[in-house]
């Protein structure tokens, strides 16, 4: 089993062959046993100390040494682009999606569901979900139009990386870097679950503010692998996200064979479960950003370009309130999942595996059952659990894939038909 490294963001130095890794210096005339290093950036070279991200790799072969790439077909809904008519201001929900064909990997096994801006403006973010049954043996991915954050819903994920190994079951989330090539195997034999394709600045755990220097998501329990690479002389298939379009070479060896490694950009894994949710213990329910566990910033402060918020098992105790989400229009669009259990503001209709979008000013809240059980409840404290929701908000409005559009639910604005009129005094 792999090793890990705690800390978000932390330098880390590794090595699986020891000797592999140069002292005091990053790209010696000769390194260690012919090794060839080379530097990763996730930022621009001159960006602030503080947020700078790269790392030196110290590998068997150069990237640098590929064939031209051909457009790939072969995952007819990644990355297809958006709808190119005007989008309807509609909410929309997605129930869970079939199981995909014998013999799809977890690269054939995406469908992009939504999106926003072009990946070139270094800004947006794509949400899309996958269904696999087959590892990815001889083949790796690698998207140079942003991070991947992966959600299992279903089924383990182990994502062989360049930088070493990651394996993550529903209830954790793990991200793999710009540019990191890395294949994906099944250990339960199928997956499920979601993408977060984080186009703009790098995910960074939010600042504080108020609540002071503890809570939610705690650095120290990001976990980054340690080195790990494989010496495997035969025909690999390598698949590029570029632009929007997917690209595909080939080269005989697998160009996961980083030996050694350091650096602050690298792969990680978090449990949500370590998650601190703060919360009100006495009126009102908070606004949601009060879960962000991750955020991409824009360039307005406070407007994010993506927000990743959960809504976990936690206590309710506020008084005098309706303790569910309330209604509400925002200027920043939210797509929502659901790992498992129920969500507390829909009584039904959203199931595990499901997906919903509300763009911006779309008016949204809780159902009809949801709204009369909260508004007649009894408020004792009472704690929400079996549940985990997530969110990928963000200032920029979503447009749904064509197939996206084709594949809603019909009837999602059913969910808040029927109710009654406010009854004022005469």
């Amino acid at each position: 089993m792999p090793e890990y490294f705690p800390g978000f963001g932390n330098h880390i130095a590794t090595e699986a062959v020891p000797g592999a890794l140069p002292i005091g210096r990053n790209s010696p005339q000769k390194p260690a046993f012919g090794l060839y290093a080379e530097q990763l950036s996730g930022t621009a070279f001159t960006a602030p100390r503080h947020e700078n991200r790269r790392s030196w790799l110290y590998r068997l072969r150069p990237t640098a040494e590929h064939p031209p790439y051909t457009r790939y077909t072969g995952a007819a809904r990644f990355a297809p682009g958006t709808a190119a008519d005007p989008l309807p201001p509609n909410r929309l929900r997605w129930d869970p999606f079939e199981a995909p064909a014998p013999g799809t990997d977890l690269v054939d096994g995406m469908t992009t569901m939504l999106a926003n801006r072009d990946p070139a403006d270094l800004e947006g973010v794509a949400v899309h979900v996958y269904a696999a049954n087959q590892d990815m043996e001889a083949r790796v991915f690698f998207d140079a139009d942003g991070e991947l954050l992966f959600i299992p819903q279903a089924g383990r994920l182990t994502l062989l990386t360049e930088l070493g190994r990651i394996d993550i079951a529903p209830g954790q989330i793990a991200l793999v870097p710009r540019g990191v090539r890395f294949r994906a195997l099944l250990p339960d034999g199928s997956a499920t679950g979601y993408v977060a394709e984080n186009h703009g600045a790098l995910f960074r755990l939010p600042d504080l503010g108020p609540i002071g220097a503890n809570g939610l998501a705690n650095p120290r329990d990001f976990e980054t692998p340690t080195a790990w690479f494989e010496d495997r002389d035969e025909t690999f298939e390598v698949i590029q996200k570029h632009l929007g379009s997917l690209w595909i070479t080939h080269l005989d060896h697998s160009p996961l064979d980083v030996v050694a490694w350091h650096g602050n950009l690298a792969p990680w894994r978090y449990d949500l479960a370590r998650f601190n949710t703060i919360n009100s213990v006495s009126f009102d329910h908070p606004d949601p950003s009060i879960f962000t566990v991750l955020t991409s910033p824009s360039d307005v402060p406070g407007r994010a370009n993506a927000d990743f918020v959960i809504f976990p098992p936690r206590w309710m105790v506020a008084e005098d309130t309706f303790r569910p989400p309330w209604f509400h229009r925002n200027i920043m669009s939210e797509a929502m999942g659901l790992i498992h259990g129920a969500y507390d503001a829909k009584a039904e209709g959203f199931a595990p595996g499901g997906l919903s979008l509300h763009n911006l000013m779309a008016g949204h809240g809780p159902d009809l059952a949801s709204w009369q059980g909260a508004s007649n409840a009894a408020l004792k404290p009472h704690k929400i659990e079996g549940t985990m929701a997530f969110m990928v908000e963000t200032c920029w409005p979503y447009r749904p894939t064509v197939y996206a559009l084709e594949h809603a639910q019909p009837d999602y604005d059913a969910a808040w038909k029927g109710f009654p009129k406010a009854v004022l005094p005469k």
